[in-house]
């Protein structure tokens, strides 16, 4: 109730700050604050949304622990939607079928076609066994979920007083603002939506509409069809999810394997969980790491390993690559971790993409680590991030990770499990990852760390780093990389504003998120990677 009412303040701040830009014009900062804050307020504050998600990854979660049969999928719909009245829907029969297909995506399955006759569980039989992976696209939009939200337009709003000086009228360049009925109107076929209008009006009557989910997307990746419904341009997607946290409908949903990875388990197979440096708080207050690790087994887990300690070899070996590569054989490097970032330099700056850093990521390195600790055991990576289940199928990483959950997903296998941080014993701990490795969980960190080992090693060398968040913004650095603008630079970009914390499958405000992870890299027994036991392990695993 504290969090909520705390959050719910926050977010009042921001639209007073947000109100005192329009007045005083300032519009370009205000879209930086809209996109650096106003895209977190969904996130970590409990909604209908949220809930939903949640049911549905518990019950697919609890089908596979009871037995793995998946005909009882059929049923799911009924469970996660109970009653005979619809809740925020039209019908309830709409609720349940928009449940039926984010059951299906929940296990790895494309949503059907809303003009064939199909069972819920088709093609189940394929999806539902251990060695199931993802059938691209990863990110799907639910079309009868989508609310067909306004596109880019400016509207006028009720607050407009019929003022004598007729400032947004007068600054129209195209005259497509009159007055009817003592109000300003907007007629789209003229507007070119410049903003001037918006700007001009002292009352702020005039307002930006923009579809939340396109406003999100830093690939201009979201259309519309001819109903007005969103689509996602599949071959500019890069999967990094913010479209989906942005969505305040839902109706953008990602694909798991919480069935497969449950299956693995009561198959008897040894899993082990990687966990992003991230997962620290996410589980509530009394979620420690020692906690984490004993709830981990009790879902089942062989043992718990940190990401943190594939950071370490990431930066050794990125600091190494730095040093040999810039400016002998090119003129910048940018950082390899976020495969967001990665997919966007190589879809839309190929003649760029060889000055990414060719590094593995850390969920590689840790994978690869375990694996050759323990060739027979089966790897979910745990983490924040939506596009790493795309990066977990490529041909050359298949056999490293076999399973991605997000943390909203091990959520919903605590749920299904009755696991109570709270009650539950205190497990072992989790200490072999730096705090540099566990930095990388937040914006500037992964640069941060490749400088500082560089600059351990090479005192004399002046390293110049540079970061974006957020596509948009990576998309910006990266046109100036081109122009020559940041030669002999490091670069780091990050998809997710604010960093892996703010990845599509967290459940912490991403503000509070990136100050745990600050307190979680304090406790690290040591601080650079330089010290780490696995200092040299990279090379024998790249």
């Amino acid at each position: 109730m504290g969090l909520r009412f705390l959050l719910s303040g926050v977010c009042l701040t921001i639209d007073i700050f947000r109100r005192i830009c329009y007045s005083f014009g300032i519009r370009r900062k205000l879209r930086k604050i809209n996109c650096m804050t106003g895209r977190y307020t969904m996130r970590g504050i409990p909604s209908l949304i949220t809930d939903i998600r949640k049911k549905v990854f518990t019950e697919v979660a609890r089908m596979a622990y009871e037995g793995g049969d998946y005909t009882k999928a059929e049923d799911l719909p009924y469970i996660i939607v109970p009653g005979d009245k619809a809740l925020h829907r039209e019908s309830i029969f709409l609720e349940r079928a928009i449940a039926g297909e984010r059951v299906r995506l929940a296990m790895g399955l494309s949503i059907r076609s809303i003009q064939s006759r199909t069972l819920m569980t088709e093609g189940m039989d394929q999806a539902a066994i251990a060695e199931s992976y993802y059938e691209p696209p990863l990110i799907n939009i639910i079309p009868y979920a989508c609310h067909a939200c306004p596109t880019k337009q400016y509207k006028v709003t009720q607050f407009c007083q019929n003022c004598l000086a007729a400032s947004c009228q007068k600054v129209c360049p195209k005259g497509a603002i009159s007055f009817v009925n003592g109000k300003s109107q907007i007629d789209p076929d003229k507007c070119i939506k410049c903003g001037k209008c918006a700007k001009a009006c002292p009352y702020n009557a005039i307002i930006y509409m923009e579809r939340p989910c396109a406003a999100a997307c830093g690939m201009d990746a979201i259309v519309s069809d001819d109903s007005g419904k969103a689509v996602i341009n599949q071959d500019k997607c890069v999967a990094c999810g913010q479209c989906l946290v942005s969505c305040p409908f839902g109706a953008i949903v990602d694909k798991g394997q919480i069935f497969q990875v449950v299956r693995s388990i009561m198959e008897k197979n040894k899993v082990v969980a990687i966990v992003a440096p991230a997962f620290i708080g996410q589980f509530g207050k009394d979620s420690t790491p020692e906690k984490f690790t004993a709830a981990m087994k009790l879902l089942g887990f062989d043992r718990v390993v940190e990401v943190a300690v594939g950071a370490d070899m990431c930066t050794i070996e990125e600091a190494e690559d730095f040093l040999m590569r810039v400016p002998a054989e090119q003129d910048f490097m940018a950082t390899s971790c976020c495969p967001a970032w990665h997919a966007m330099v190589e879809k839309l700056f190929p003649a760029q993409f060889e000055n990414v850093s060719m590094t593995l990521t850390p969920m590689v390195f840790t994978a690869r680590l375990v694996k050759k600790q323990d060739p027979d055991c089966k790897v979910v990576f745990v983490g924040p991030c939506a596009a790493k289940k795309l990066e977990a199928i490529r041909s050359n990483i298949r056999s490293d990770v076999d399973f991605v959950l997000t943390f909203e997903e091990l959520q919903g296998m605590f749920e299904a499990r009755g696991v109570d941080f709270a009650s539950i014993p205190e497990g072992e701990s989790m200490r072999e990852g730096t705090a540099a490795g566990r930095g990388f969980a937040v914006s500037g960190g992964v640069a941060g760390a490749v400088a500082d080992v560089i600059h351990k090693t090479d005192p004399n060398l002046e390293v110049k780093t540079a970061r974006a968040e957020g596509l948009r913004e990576c998309r910006k650095m990266m046109t100036l990389a081109r122009a020559g603008k940041y030669n002999g630079y490091l670069l780091e970009g990050m998809a997710c504003p604010g960093g892996c914390v703010a990845g599509a499958g967290t459940l912490l405000p991403v503000e509070l998120a990136a100050t745990v992870v600050g307190r979680y890299q304090n406790e690290a027994d040591q601080v650079s990677p330089l010290n780490s036991p696995y200092r040299s392990a990279g090379r024998e695993l790249d």
